[in-house]
């Protein structure tokens, strides 16, 4: 059984670390001010204000704001303000008892899988797959979409149920029929990667594995496919979500495969219950997705439902 945080309420107060790049502090105080009209008070990780090239502060910096942000115990969760580079840095150095001891529900996505691979491998807690404060929140095109699925993710009490995307946006599609029941994990493909051959290499067993992508060709993208595949974590997974892979066309499309012939190539041959489309990702619109607990795919529907409550 997992360990699942508390749900958020209206004037909790939750924390923004950057276990990854930096950003400016204009981005920062737009997306803080999000958060604030979401009902939320906000406390601020040191890690926020540094920049050290492509990592926001040094890695003892970042890793002590994991660390006092979890044990902080007027704080209910934790956000992340951006990817980028550099969470792996900090895995072999994390206190995953602590972590496991002081629950919160913790948001991210991209560079931020790695963390969320620890924590609900390492930790056995649940974590959230979704928006951050920079990238998203303070975007000019954060829309209510995403913010309502946020706010529904964090804030119910009950299982999310059928994840659904935005109307007027292509629908999830099939790629190859079935029905399966299990965990959902996953995340960035190129940080899923990553894992193999490490203390923190992703646990597909008997598991729905969700997968999305950023600004990677289609024969980098059959490279690290292949890479779980060689590995067994495709052969030990129940089914496949491939949510969006923004930008991931061939620089020169007459000498390159597409990105549904490489997943043609590899997953479908599986026969595994799998879909494509879930606007979980890099793309403007972003599903909140609990990662760690039970959902049921449904390919030949092209559905997936979360059908386990995420919180205690």
């Amino acid at each position: 059984m997992r360990i699942k945080p508390k749900p958020l309420k209206k004037g909790d107060k939750i924390g923004i670390i950057a276990p990854a790049g930096p950003a400016p502090e204009e981005k920062l105080k737009k997306g803080i001010k999000v958060l604030e009209d979401m009902g939320f008070s906000i406390v601020l990780g040191r890690s926020v204000f540094q920049k050290r090239g492509y990592l926001a502060g040094n890695d003892e910096l970042r890793l002590e704001d994991i660390h006092r942000m979890f044990l902080n115990t007027e704080i209910k969760g934790i956000i992340c303000m951006r990817g980028g580079y550099g969470t792996p840095r900090l895995l072999e150095r994390i206190d995953y008892n602590l972590i496991s001891k002081n629950p919160k529900a913790f948001i991210g996505y991209s560079d931020i899988t790695a963390l969320h691979l620890a924590f609900v491998q390492k930790a056995n807690m649940v974590t959230f797959h979704g928006p951050m404060v920079t990238s998203d929140l303070a975007a000019d095109d954060f829309n209510e979409y995403t913010a309502r699925w946020l706010i529904k993710a964090l804030m119910g009490k009950e299982p999310l149920g059928k994840l659904e995307n935005p109307e007027g946006e292509l629908p999830v599609k099939s790629i190859v029929p079935g029905k399966v029941c299990g965990e959902i994990i996953g995340g960035n493909l190129s940080l899923i990667a990553s894992t193999i051959g490490t203390p923190f290499e992703i646990d597909t067993r008997n598991k729905i594995l969700m997968i999305e992508e950023i600004g990677e060709e289609p024969y980098r993208i059959d490279r690290m496919l292949t890479q779980l595949k060689l590995a067994g974590k495709l052969d030990d997974a129940l089914g496949f979500v491939i949510g969006e892979c923004i930008g991931c066309g061939a620089s020169d499309p007459e000498n390159s495969l597409d990105l549904e012939e490489v997943i043609d190539d590899i997953i479908v041959p599986l026969n595994k219950p799998s879909i494509a489309g879930l606007k979980c990702g890099h793309g403007r619109y972003k599903l909140t997705l609990p990662l760690g607990i039970k959902a049921e795919l449904d390919a030949a529907k092209a559905e997936i439902s979360i059908i386990e409550t995420a919180f205690s």
